[in-house]
């Protein structure tokens, strides 16, 4: 019967886990810690996630689906204010053209605001801009060997087989 106690007690845990915690647009893995489920929303990596839950006051090693609602709640505001805990340096969003606001934004806003930042760019033909418009490689990489999307160049080996099969088939056939 001691045996059974203790996988009793492991459901009772499985009852509480939440698989899914929900931030903002983003779904996180709430089996893993929480500093390795924080870092796969964008906009958060290894530093900003111990900053996070440093600021949350929660265990980083703790499984975040197992956390409190009122932690759970602590590490969601932490990342929705997350301009508060870090320093400006830190920030993804450092003096922003429009605004001129330092922020530092996570998930869906920072896709979207990339994808703002380059459409300005194309609009305005800077180098950059037209190099996104091109489809070429933006911050100077090389280019005359590497990056090629025209498909394999050299010899295709197979399709020479093929050919050389067919040949010899039609030979056959022609005796």
């Amino acid at each position: 019967m001691s045996a059974e106690e203790p996988q009793d007690a492991a459901d009772e845990e499985d009852d509480d886990l939440r698989y899914f915690v929900r931030i903002g647009t983003t779904d996180l893995d709430g089996t893993k810690s929480v500093e390795r489920s924080l870092r796969e929303m964008k906009g958060i990596g290894k530093r900003t996630a111990r900053i996070v839950t440093d600021a949350a006051a929660v265990d980083r090693q703790a499984t975040f689906g197992l956390l409190d609602d009122d932690e759970i709640d602590a590490v969601v505001d932490a990342v929705e204010n997350l301009e508060d805990h870090i320093p400006e340096w830190m920030a993804n969003r450092r003096n922003d053209f429009f605004s001129g606001e330092t922020s530092h934004k996570t998930g869906s806003d920072l896709e979207e605001k990339r994808r703002h930042d380059i459409n300005r760019m194309k609009m305005i033909d800077s180098y950059k801009g037209v190099r996104h418009k091109r489809g070429q490689k933006v911050r100077g990489q090389r280019t005359k060997s590497t990056g090629r999307t025209e498909g394999t160049i050299g010899v295709n080996v197979e399709a020479i087989k093929e050919e050389a099969a067919e040949e010899a088939a039609a030979e056959d056939e022609d005796e």
